[in-house]
C-alpha cells in the first residue's frame, strides 16, 4: 500500500524527492503518513480536499483487497 501512494504523490508534486510515506502498522491497521514539500502541499489536497479524499478511497479499496484497514495522514 506505501507504493501506491508514493506513486501517487509523486506523480503529482513538482519536486518528487521531497516526498515521504512512512507506515504505522498494527496486526490487520495500518496507519500512512505523508509529506511532500510546503509548496506542494496544494496539489496533494486539491481543492476541498478532493484529491486528499480520493488517495483515501483508493488506499482503503488496497488494503480491503488484503483484509485490512488503512488510514492517511498528509502532513
Amino acid at each position: 500500500m506505501k507504493p501506491l501512494i508514493e506513486y501517487i504523490a509523486k506523480s503529482l508534486v513538482d519536486d518528487p524527492m521531497q516526498v515521504q510515506v512512512t507506515e504505522h502498522g498494527r496486526g490487520k491497521e495500518v496507519r500512512l503518513e505523508l509529506k511532500v514539500g510546503e509548496e506542494d502541499m496544494g496539489r496533494v489536497i486539491g481543492r476541498s480536499g478532493k484529491v486528499a479524499n480520493a488517495m483515501r478511497v483508493l488506499l482503503r479499496v488496497a488494503a480491503a483487497r488484503r483484509g485490512a484497514r488503512a488510514s492517511l495522514d498528509i502532513l
